[in-house]
């Protein structure tokens, strides 16, 4: 899970640095039709910045659960070697049911994370149906339809 979401990480950061490049070769055209553009690529920017905040949330979550289950198998193996009272038996217990939770944070935040970016495709795909109609023949839009999912609102 650490590796995935280091990866998706990375392909956002790569997406942001590209986003970034094309606002400003569009500030620099300074055209009216490339207003609109701006404005996709201004809140594609905003919800890249929220992923990336969730996905780095989740990676110390995953490694905190990590370092939590190696910290689970120490403390079985202390408390098998050194006799102790049944208490103690309770920590690798305690341990590892944090580091459960840590797992079932990070996971729940890649879910988070995973919405965001579905919204930000749908966002992107509908800019560009909708640039495409405008230029493509009136008789060809008129015979497809956008392709809206069943859960998303369109207007």
């Amino acid at each position: 899970m650490i590796l995935s979401t280091s990866s998706r990480l990375g392909r956002v950061v790569d997406r942001v640095r590209a986003l970034s490049d094309k606002l400003e070769e569009l500030a620099k055209k300074r055209a009216e039709d490339t207003k609109e553009r701006q404005g996709v690529i201004f809140a594609q920017l905003d919800k890249l910045t929220s992923r990336a905040r969730i996905l780095q949330r989740s990676m110390v979550a995953f490694y905190l659960a990590t370092g939590m289950f190696v910290a689970t198998s120490v403390a079985i193996g202390i408390v098998a070697v050194i006799p102790s009272s049944p208490r103690y038996n309770l920590v690798p217990v305690a341990v590892g049911l944090g580091g459960a939770c840590f797992l079932f944070y990070g996971s729940m935040l890649l879910i988070f994370e995973a919405r965001l970016a579905l919204s930000t495709i749908h966002a992107e795909m509908d800019f560009i149906w909708h640039q495409s109609t405008r230029v493509a023949p009136a008789d060809l839009v008129e015979t497809h339809k956008p392709h809206f999912v069943h859960f998303r609102s369109h207007k």
